[in-house]
């Protein structure tokens, strides 16, 4: 059951040292809850652990500690914060992967990522691949020869029909999965459990009450209130930020390490300029100068939180 509290989450994914856009979402995440007297959960999205070692996690928190953006509850603070791990809850995807497999709602698909991007495949106008259901009317005999060829990941089937939510700064969306994504990954086929089943299933069992996060998941969303609602969960509130970008057009990148914490904490002595900054980027305060996360938290307002993506230069401005 739900708590009336406000809860919302960081949800980093550790692959490298956190840059500028990485602390603006956790910080408006942090702002939207604790404004209002809420709580955050910490919960590590190490699904890939090749990807994202241990002491990069470690990091990590040390990093939003010192940034001031402190959580109540999850990883490194709780007695339990190992579960807060996504690579130490594969046990609990399963139940609730067996739940839909159960319902018959989750098939094995065999098709190579060759045959995905292949040029005959419907793709969407951002590029993304519209699966076309090849797999999912195999009969057990043709799924049986295919198993002996490769191992197969598992789609979950949808539904057509639309799936519609409010979102806090773009307002009402409209989607239909057939339409916008077609059946969709649940487990990869080395076993891993796909983003959108693990976040569905966390959020929902973390009380996440709240989800803020950037524009470029706005579409994740429909596909996760269908899983949500299949399992028996009320759908968080959804606010969606706008991307920083570099002056290329570029998302901020972990890889690229685009304004990086480590390059940033050479710079400033204390975070109060970093957060002044993006408070200004967020449209809070009328001119960047240093302030603290607990004096932004008196004065934060969602619904000045700007809809485009934001250009940053190359170097934050001495503040």
């Amino acid at each position: 059951m739900k708590n009336s509290k406000i809860c919302g989450r960081f949800a980093p994914t550790p692959s490298g040292r956190i840059h500028l856009g990485n602390i603006f979402c956790s910080l408006l995440a942090w702002l939207h809850a604790k404004s209002q007297g809420g709580e955050i959960v910490l919960r590590i999205e190490d699904l890939d652990k090749v990807r994202c070692p241990r002491p990069n996690a470690d990091l990590l928190a040390k990093d939003l500690e010192w940034l001031g953006l402190t959580w109540d509850k999850g990883a490194y603070v709780s007695e339990d914060g190992e579960r807060y791990f996504q690579s130490q809850r594969f046990d609990i995807y399963a139940e609730h992967f067996r739940k839909l497999e159960d319902r018959g709602l989750i098939y094995p698909c065999f098709c190579s990522r060759g045959q995905l991007h292949a040029a005959e495949a419907p793709h969407l106008s951002d590029g993304r691949i519209l699966y076309a259901g090849t797999c999912k009317n195999l009969t057990v005999s043709e799924r049986e020869e295919r198993a002996k060829l490769r191992q197969p990941a598992y789609r979950l089937a949808v539904i057509d029909e639309p799936i519609s939510f409010i979102d806090g700064n773009y307002g009402k969306q409209s989607y239909n999965l057939i339409e916008e994504s077609g059946d969709f990954i649940v487990r990869r086929s080395d076993g891993v459990y796909a983003y959108q089943l693990a976040v569905t299933v966390d959020d929902g069992l973390m009380n996440v009450t709240h989800v803020v996060r950037g524009a470029d998941l706005l579409s994740s969303t429909p596909i996760q209130i269908y899983i949500y609602k299949l399992l028996g969960f009320t759908p968080p509130e959804f606010l969606h930020i706008p991307l920083l970008m570099a002056p290329d057009g570029r998302r901020l990148a972990k890889r690229d390490k685009d304004l990086d914490l480590s390059m940033m904490r050479k710079e400033y002595d204390s975070p109060e300029p970093i957060i002044g900054y993006l408070a200004y980027l967020a449209g809070q305060i009328p001119k960047a100068e240093p302030i603290s996360t607990l004096e932004l938290a008196k004065i934060f307002k969602p619904e000045l939180i700007p809809t485009d993506n934001i250009v940053v230069p190359p170097q934050l401005p001495r503040l």
